[in-house]
């Protein structure tokens, strides 16, 4: 019996020990991770209990119009999005193959800057209002109504503007992969157009399209920007709240985990969707589908209603931004300006870099050493993606105060010398809630990447010696390089465009675009909002080009 325990115990032994590769896949997850656990741990912890108050003043507020948002961004999403995908993909008409790929450039807007063009558009002083006290000689707001712009509706309209192309892709690629025949059936039964939508494609395309509008309900519940200048009392306003006027962290942190309870809800939601719903094609009867031509008033009625989204969502925020610009050239050399650019290029660089190279130093360290707990924490590490910006940032700014303040206390006490916040108070903070909001980005594009590597190329190259770093360097790198340049550049774009996390975590002196961007509109300066708001879009552009020529 002795013997066999001491021929069992060193096996055990070796299935529990962790190589290098394996280890530094638990500590990148657990850096993901940890944010979100200390969220919930300084919410179940306050000093002061303010929930009770919260729930009988503010936060039903909150989360009333926390969920009319995500509701009205989503339904609207739907129509938009499904609505265009269907039309380019099913038919043709004037302008379709120009709008297939148009129809894709409001991604490189952000909400907030869709929203501070169109106050400027609709307002008092604006062209729309101008014009019409010209045209109908009113002499001022008494003599004539226009509806409120800064309503819960107008944010509606412009968040789903900005985020409707991310149902659009999904629906669009859905309905392109179907088979021409169960539509060529439909039709030969005596099914119209409307009831081959509502009967074949969509059932079909609704796990993609659920995707799509899942990723829009969690960016509705993380944006800022919009719902604070349309003056929209969010979960996601009352965490700044909070903090920025009574720098209450548990009861910032205790908003941040019902918007963290919101965003588990819609994930898992979607997964269950998609689990029920098992659609497949047969590969040897797949053809593609014929596309009839629109023609006369109806072509030019279905062009029209897929360049309305256009429109609103890229050509309006552009252009009153370049008029701006335009109007007062002197603002592209405005004090700080530079000095944003810089900033915002540096940490997004920065970030990009780590991040990537994290996530394909995990997939690869998680294949290699073929461990169990590293497999069950990678898809763990994807909830960085879902979860808003302002949640992140509770998660990173406290407790990396605490570790930057007692590391300060213990350097003073050895040395005498005061070396001040290291991480809170340079971008290094800001690095690290960048690399776990958009680590999921960098994770799921090498693991797509090194999944479609041949093994035999690997295990060759082991065979001849190489080492495991070495075998990623010579044969996966290169196999690898496109995926990884493409993960470096989306994720660069996501961190110059993000507010939430970076409002709260950016040091004092430091400002990026995207809070240049803020802090001018929030003072109704559109003139100065509109360089670096042009920067966001130019850096959102390259993105999207990259994403067209990907889905060619």
């Amino acid at each position: 019996m002795s013997e066999q325990t001491s021929q069992i115990l060193p096996k055990n032994r070796r299935r529990l020990r962790l190589d290098r590769w394996g280890l530094g896949a638990i500590i990148i997850a657990m850096i993901v991770l940890l944010p979100i656990v200390s969220v919930i741990w300084i919410a179940a912890n306050p000093e002061t209990n303010v929930w009770p108050h919260l729930v009988s003043t503010t936060l039903p507020r909150y989360l009333r119009n926390t969920i009319v948002l995500m509701l009205g961004v989503g339904g609207l999403t739907i129509v938009v999005g499904v609505g265009t995908a269907w039309l380019v993909s099913m038919y043709r008409f004037p302008m379709v193959r120009w709008l297939e790929w148009a129809l894709l450039l409001p991604l490189a807007i952000p909400a907030y800057v869709g929203a501070y063009a169109l106050v400027d558009f609709l307002e008092y002083a604006g062209p729309v209002q101008t014009l019409l006290r010209d045209l109908f000689g009113w002499e001022n707001a008494r003599a004539y109504w226009f509806p409120q712009v800064r309503t819960r509706t107008m944010a509606t309209l412009v968040i789903a503007a900005s985020l409707y192309p991310y149902v659009y892709l999904m629906a669009r690629a859905a309905f392109r992969e179907q088979s021409g025949a169960a539509y060529e059936v439909a039709q030969a039964l005596g099914v119209g157009p409307w009831r081959r939508f509502f009967k074949v494609g969509l059932p079909l395309a609704r796990p993609a399209i659920a995707a799509g509008v899942a990723v829009v309900m969690m960016e509705t519940v993380n944006d800022f920007g919009t719902v604070d200048y349309f003056a929209v009392q969010t979960l996601t306003t009352g965490i700044f709240s909070l903090w920025d006027e009574s720098r209450n962290a548990a009861g910032a942190a205790q908003i941040a985990c019902l918007v963290l309870t919101l965003v588990v809800v819609l994930v898992v939601l979607e997964q269950v969707g998609r689990a029920r719903s098992r659609y497949f094609g047969a590969a040897r009867s797949v053809r593609p589908i014929v596309r009839p031509r629109i023609i006369g008033v109806r072509g030019w009625i279905a062009g029209g209603l897929c360049l309305m989204p256009f429109l609103l969502g890229f050509v309006l925020p552009t252009s009153v931004l370049l008029s701006h610009a335009l109007d007062a050239p002197e603002v592209w050399i405005s004090q700080g300006l530079l000095s944003a650019l810089g900033t915002s290029v540096l940490v997004g660089g920065v970030a990009a870099v780590v991040t990537v190279l994290g996530g394909v130093f995990m997939v690869y360290g998680v294949r290699l050493s073929g461990r169990r707990l590293p497999q069950l924490l990678m898809p763990a590490t994807l909830i960085g993606y879902a979860v808003p910006g302002a949640v992140l940032g509770i998660g990173v700014l406290i407790p990396m105060a605490a570790f930057d303040n007692a590391l300060a206390d213990a350097i003073v006490a050895i040395t005498g010398f005061e070396v001040g916040l290291i991480m809170t108070g340079s971008i290094g903070a800001l690095v690290i809630a960048y690399f776990v909001r958009f680590f999921a980005i960098a994770q799921g594009t090498a693991d797509a990447a090194i999944g479609r590597v041949t093994p035999s190329l690997p295990m060759a190259a082991r065979s001849l010696g190489r080492t495991a770093g070495g075998t990623l360097a010579a044969v996966y790198a290169p196999l690898i390089r496109t995926s990884v340049a493409s993960a470096l550049l989306l994720v660069f774009v996501d961190c110059i465009k993000e507010l939430p996390a970076t409002l709260l975590l950016k040091p004092t002196y430091v400002d990026t675009l995207a809070t240049r961007v803020h802090y001018q509109a929030s003072l109704e300066d559109i003139a100065q909002a509109a360089p670096p708001a042009l920067l966001i879009v130019v850096v959102g552009l390259v993105a999207v080009g990259l994403l067209a020529r990907a889905n060619r």
